[in-house]
C-alpha cells in the first residue's frame, strides 16, 4: 500500500493559494483515476484507489500547512507504512513555474509542511516538489505564496496537473525519472517556462534593480574655472 499526500489549506479562502497546488495535484489524481469519493479520516481527508495496480491512499491533511505531519502521521501508524510508502506533494519556491522535482530525503527549505512532516515521519519519503515560482524579493515570497494563482498561469498549471494525474502510476512503480519527463514534455511549451529560461534568475533581478536604483556618479569637470577650484582646495597638479 501506497500513501500520497497533498499539501494544502483547509478551506475555500485558500483554494486558489500557489500553497494549495499539492491539493490539485491529489484531487486531480483522484479524479482521473476514478478514486473514492473523499471521507474524513486522519485529521484530514482520503480517497482511495489503485495506481499501476498498487492500492493507495491519497490524503489531504485539514490541519492546515504547519500541523500537515500530525494527520500524515496518524495515517502511516494506522496502516503500518514505512517512510519510503509515503509520496508528498507540495509548492516548492525554488524552482521557476511548472517545473517539477521528485527526490527522497533532504531539507524542508523553508516550507512548514514538510518541516512538520519531517518531525513525524522522519525524512526518509518522497517528494514531488512543484515549482510556483519566486517573486524575487523576500519581502514578497509570504503574499506570493498565500496568494492565488493568476488568470494565465492556467496555461501551465491546467496541463501540468492532468500530467501529474496522467503518470503517477510512474510514481507508483518508482520511476521518478520517467515521471519528471513525461511533465516536462508536457508544458515545455508554456509560455512561462521558455520566459523563465531567458529572464535572470531571481537573485539577479535583485541585483540589476538595486543597481537601477543608485544614483548616478556626479561627474567632476577636468578643465575650466571649476576645476581649478577644486584642485586648490584638494590639492592636485595644474
Amino acid at each position: 500500500m501506497l500513501l500520497f499526500a497533498g499539501l494544502g489549506n483547509p478551506g475555500a479562502k485558500y483554494a486558489n493559494n500557489r500553497h494549495n497546488v499539492g491539493f490539485m495535484a491529489a484531487d486531480a489524481i483522484a479524479r482521473r483515476h476514478d478514486f473514492s469519493p473523499w471521507s474524513k479520516k486522519f485529521q484530514g481527508l482520503i480517497a482511495e484507489g489503485k495506481l499501476d495496480g498498487e492500492k493507495t491512499i491519497l490524503l489531504k491533511p485539514q490541519t492546515f500547512m504547519n500541523l500537515s505531519g500530525q494527520s500524515v502521521g496518524e495515517a502511516m501508524r494506522f496502516y503500518k507504512l514505512q517512510p519510503a510508502d509515503l509520496t508528498v506533494f507540495y509548492d516548492e519556491l525554488d524552482l521557476i513555474a511548472g517545473k517539477v522535482r521528485v527526490k527522497t530525503g533532504g531539507g524542508a527549505g523553508g516550507h512548514n509542511g514538510i518541516r512538520s512532516i519531517d518531525q513525524h515521519c522522519t525524512k526518509d519519503y518522497r517528494r514531488v516538489r512543484i515549482g510556483i515560482g519566486h517573486p524575487g524579493i523576500k519581502e514578497m515570497v509570504h503574499g506570493h505564496v498565500l496568494g492565488d494563482f493568476a488568470k494565465f498561469d492556467g496555461e501551465w498549471l491546467d496541463p501540468l496537473l492532468d500530467a501529474i494525474a496522467e503518470h503517477a502510476g510512474l510514481l507508483a512503480k518508482g520511476d521518478d525519472n520517467g515521471f519528471m519527463n513525461k511533465l516536462t514534455l508536457a508544458v515545455q511549451n508554456a509560455p512561462v517556462l521558455q520566459q523563465s529560461a531567458a529572464a535572470p534568475a531571481p537573485k539577479q533581478q535583485s541585483h540589476i534593480r538595486q543597481a537601477r536604483q543608485q544614483k548616478p556618479a556626479i561627474k567632476v569637470p577636468e578643465t575650466g574655472p571649476m576645476a581649478a577650484m577644486l584642485k586648490k582646495l584638494f590639492g592636485g597638479k595644474d
